[in-house]
């Protein structure tokens, strides 16, 4: 494709204003130059086209015939390009959605899955909020939660996601079989440094177990659940944790629940104000939820 072959497009931009007002005077005040600067920019661009633009009278601009049709095509060109900046500029912006979160379900689960909500909804800017506590839904700190709890927040609609099912897991290397044995292992502890739901502990894992000589305080501690399931993939010890967030090592047999009981903790629920039941952007987070892979009980339609 050949390049286009335009005179300077500030003496074409000179030029229309002057022909518009048919004065170098109002062209240069609407330009913010000089009209001085507008009389020489007219004049390069006339010597550049070889043809005269203007027949020059004391108080006037007359157009010629070549001016005349040049000022018709740049008049219309310059008016399409004010109209695509005006279309352009109102343009809707993109809508920032704030879903808050446990750090575990937000980087185990959902983080792989955040291209298929970029593919559908490119407008959107998915922003996560990592806590344990439930945060105001306000529209400022967040938008809209996965929580763990019973379902009820005034307020709020609770949709739920899956049961928390808590499990000993722990690395295949570790070659644990028996419950009994688990008095020969550090216990892998998770305990957030603040929540307003209190996790399943091996201490209430024990008092279904009651293994002999078992000490439940013991052992390596993290305030951050993915830290430890990474010590029991690392086969630091034996870690109670939530088997659908460690679904996947699972799977692959990078742990192992050796052994029962089996706890149920509190499930987790998809919740957002009441008022915005009905909000599109709303809408396309909790559908992004629903479709996201994992094995989690699909939401109501």
């Amino acid at each position: 494709m050949h390049p286009r072959r335009l005179p300077s497009l500030s003496a074409l931009r000179a030029f229309e204003a002057a022909a518009r007002h048919e004065s170098a005077k109002q062209a240069a005040q609407e330009l913010s130059v000089t009209a001085t600067a507008i009389s020489h920019q007219i004049r390069g661009l006339e010597e550049a086209l070889g043809v005269a633009l203007f027949v020059r009278k004391p108080r006037q601009l007359e157009l010629t015939s070549q001016g005349r049709e040049l000022q018709q095509v740049l008049e219309a060109s310059f008016d399409n390009i004010g109209n695509v900046i005006e279309r352009l500029k109102t343009t809707p912006a993109r809508q920032a959605v704030t879903l808050s979160t446990t750090p575990a379900v937000a980087v185990r689960w959902l983080l792989s899955w955040v291209c298929m909500l970029r593919d559908s909804h490119p407008g959107i800017d998915l922003r996560f909020h990592a806590s344990h506590e439930a945060v105001a839904l306000d529209g400022v700190t967040a938008d809209l939660a996965i929580r763990y709890g019973d379902g009820r927040w005034p307020g709020l609609v609770a949709e739920k996601l899956f049961d928390n099912i808590f499990i000993p897991a722990c690395s295949p290397y570790l070659d644990l079989r028996d419950a009994a044995d688990l008095t020969q292992h550090p216990l892998i502890h998770f305990r957030p440094q603040a929540t307003s739901v209190s996790p399943v502990d091996w201490a209430g894992w024990q008092k279904h177990a009651r293994i002999p000589g078992l000490d439940v305080s013991a052992g390596l501690v993290f305030s951050d659940e993915t830290h430890a399931i990474s010590a029991a993939i690392g086969g630091q010890g034996v870690a109670l944790m939530s088997r659908p967030l460690i679904a996947d090592e699972l799977a692959e047999g990078r742990l192992m629940q050796p052994f029962g009981p089996e706890l149920a903790g509190k499930p987790f629920y998809l919740v957002y104000p009441e008022s915005r039941r009905q909000d599109p952007t709303i809408l396309a987070i909790r559908d992004w939820i629903v479709a996201v892979p994992g094995g989690l009980c699909p939401l109501p339609q």
